[in-house]
Parts: structure tokens; C-alpha cells; sequence
């Protein structure tokens, strides 16, 4: 039995180490099902929401973190967007041809992965990752030894629940500015490793961390829901229209009889009449709601 999407918490009560174990496969579902992805983009696009969450899970401020995979090969950008509340949405761009088993540097060629954290308040950062490992957890990884100096392992997981796809991760980290045996660290990432996708994907969070801990003492915090959430909105596409040139709109208009403007992550279309956008440029009316 497929589990909802939750993003579970926990510390070791005998090694400065926490982790995090999450599900989001109703999620990854929703990213992926108004788009013809070839099968590896599809994965990618999984394991990056995966990762995301996890990643978006270490904040202790209130904000946003957006991962992305830009290169020149057949996946040119993918891309997951993710907040402090576990809201998610995310897009792939491809070219024609994807190679059906593609490793994640055969998919992106030559390229890296940018990770920007937006803060609510405060400043943004952003850090660029080479694709020195093989896999993106293994890149991860290494930005955090990179970028933080915490010893850092990620575990993505992609299978089938209820004969649907299915996704879901593991991390486990040592607590800032607190010591651990570099053994005991050794000794977790390697029980933790040994986590089956299956297992993962359907057993509840306690049973898993029980299979995978039961000789350790695991305290486990109230679990966060994980759902797909677009920001994008009518009066967002309105406010885009007014910062763009009134010649080109209207030549749009002249030749296509309305303004589509179409939302890559959830496929929502907002059109736009001649006469709403009379209105967006009076300011003095908001346009009858027409998404399809």
C-alpha cells in the first residue's frame, strides 16, 4: 500500500547525526502527468523532486530552494522548485532524441547544477555544482562538503506503488557544530544504504526506520505533508501583460484574436481577451476568470 506524501524527521539519540526520509510520488505524478516525458527525464524530474524536498527540509528559515540540471545534452534544463512548507512544481526541457538509458552525465553533456536558496527575508545565495559523481546524490553530496564542510549522504529511490511511479529518499547528516565519530557516521550511511525501493516506497516511516535502525534509539519528529503547488496565477499573467511592449501585445492579439499565455509546470492556459486587456491597461476592472 502506497504511502501519501510525508516528509519525516529524526535524530539519533546516541550520534550527532540527523536525517530525514520522505515520500513524494502523488507529487512526482502530478509534475510529470501533463507532459510527454521520455522515461529518463521522467526519472531525473524524480529524483531532483526527491532530492528538493530534502534538501528544502535542511532550511531553518522561512523560503524557497530551487534545484536545477542545465547542460547541452539531451536534457537541456530540468528544474524543481520547492519551499519551507513543501510545496513543489517542476519542468524538463529535452531535445527530440533521449537516449532510453541514459546516465545522468549522458543526459546532460556537459553541464551542472544550480542551486539557488531564496530566504523570505534575507539574502539570496546560489551555488553552481560541477557533475563530478555519478549520480545527483553523489553531487549533492559533494556540495555539501563543498559548500558547508557537512558530512552529508542522500538515498533516491524511484520504483512502482499501486502500479503507479513511485518516489522517495533518505538523508542523513551530521548536526552542525557538533562532533561525531566519523565511524559512526560510516556505520548509519551503511545501514542506511541498504534501504529497498520497495521498502521505502510502501512500508509506513517507522517500519522502515525500525528495519533500518532497530539496534539504534531513533527519535522521530511529526511528519510534513508534501504536495505539487503552482504559483502560477490570472493576475501574475496580468502583471507580466503590463510590463510587456503594447505593440507586440496587440499584433498578438490581431493575429491570434486573444493572448494565451500557457504555465510550463502545470499546463494551466490564461487567455485573454481584446477586452481584458483594455481592462489590465485601465487598471480599473480584473478580468473574468477563463482558464482551461
Amino acid at each position: 500500500m502506497a504511502q501519501n506524501d510525508q516528509l519525516h524527521r529524526y535524530l539519533f539519540k546516541n550520534h550527532a547525526v540527523r536525517g530525514e526520509l520522505v515520500t513524494v510520488s502523488d507529487t512526482w505524478q502530478q509534475i510529470i502527468e501533463n507532459h510527454d516525458y521520455p522515461l529518463p527525464v521522467r526519472n531525473i524530474l524524480g529524483e531532483l523532486l526527491v532530492a528538493t524536498s530534502l534538501l528544502t527540509a535542511t532550511l531553518k528559515f522561512a523560503g524557497d530552494i530551487t534545484v536545477q540540471l542545465q547542460g547541452d545534452g539531451p536534457l537541456t534544463m530540468a528544474v524543481i522548485n520547492g519551499n519551507n512548507l513543501q510545496q513543489m512544481r517542476g519542468v524538463a526541457r529535452f531535445k527530440d532524441t533521449v537516449p532510453e538509458n541514459a546516465t545522468l552525465k549522458q543526459l546532460v553533456g556537459n553541464g551542472y547544477l544550480v542551486i539557488t536558496i531564496t530566504p523570505s527575508e534575507g539574502e539570496r545565495y546560489q551555488g553552481v555544482v560541477g557533475l563530478e559523481g555519478e549520480t545527483l546524490a553523489e553531487c549533492l553530496e559533494d556540495y555539501f562538503m563543498r559548500s558547508e564542510q557537512l558530512p552529508t549522504r542522500m538515498f533516491i529511490r524511484l520504483g512502482e506503488a499501486d502500479g503507479k511511479p513511485a518516489a522517495g529518499g533518505m538523508l542523513l547528516q551530521v548536526m552542525p557544530a557538533q562532533e561525531t565519530n566519523a565511524d559512526d557516521f560510516s556505520h548509519l550511511a551503511t545501514l542506511t544504504e541498504t534501504i529497498k525501493a520497495e521498502e521505502l516506497l510502501t512500508l509506513p516511516a517507522n517500519d522502515v526506520l525500525w528495519r533500518l535502525y532497530h539496534e539504534e534509539e531513533v527519535v522521530i519528529y511529526e511528519p510534513q505533508a508534501v504536495e505539487f503547488k503552482c504559483t502560477c496565477s490570472r493576475e501574475r499573467c496580468a502583471s507580466v501583460l503590463q510590463t510587456l511592449d503594447q505593440s507586440e501585445v496587440d499584433t498578438i492579439l490581431a493575429e491570434d484574436g486573444e493572448i494565451d499565455m500557457h504555465c510550463d509546470y502545470c499546463g494551466s492556459h490564461y487567455r485573454f481577451s481584446p477586452q481584458d486587456i483594455l481592462d489590465i491597461r485601465s487598471n480599473n476592472a480584473d478580468p473574468a476568470p477563463n482558464i482551461h
